[in-house]
């Protein structure tokens, strides 16, 4: 299957990312911030990335800016729990290069088949 990044720096919302992920067959790291997942895709590039927006060090947006300049055609997924009025973190992610979004709280089953529809997409691209 998939080799995927998780970046979130909420251990309990982490853990079962990369619980639910490995279930379905995935091979996963983890990081709780940006800087740990760019050096990742810089020495080891994965099928897809899942980053969070809010963390310390480096930040999902940052993150998602540099993954896109590193792996142009990498599917990211961004999350988040934090919307304010008059606007949205997730549709700014989307903007950067995010190709698909989930609410935090999400569904465990909810983050599986986003992954799944991505791989599936990226792999329709590649034929």
């Amino acid at each position: 299957m998939a080799r995927i990044i998780v970046i979130d720096d909420e251990p309990g919302i982490c853990r079962i990312a990369c619980a639910v992920l490995e279930a379905a067959g995935h091979t996963v790291v983890a990081y709780p911030d940006g800087r740990g997942g760019i050096a990742h895709i810089k020495k080891d590039p994965p099928d897809l990335l899942v980053t969070d927006l809010f963390m310390p060090e480096m930040e999902g947006l940052e993150t998602i800016r540099l993954a896109r300049d590193l792996q142009s055609q990498l599917p990211i997924i961004a999350i988040s729990g934090v919307y304010f009025e008059g606007g949205d973190y997730l549709e700014i992610a989307e903007k950067l290069g995010a190709l698909a979004t989930l609410r935090k709280p999400f569904l465990p089953g909810d983050l599986v088949d986003l992954v799944a529809r991505l791989l599936a997409e990226r792999q329709d691209g590649e034929r």
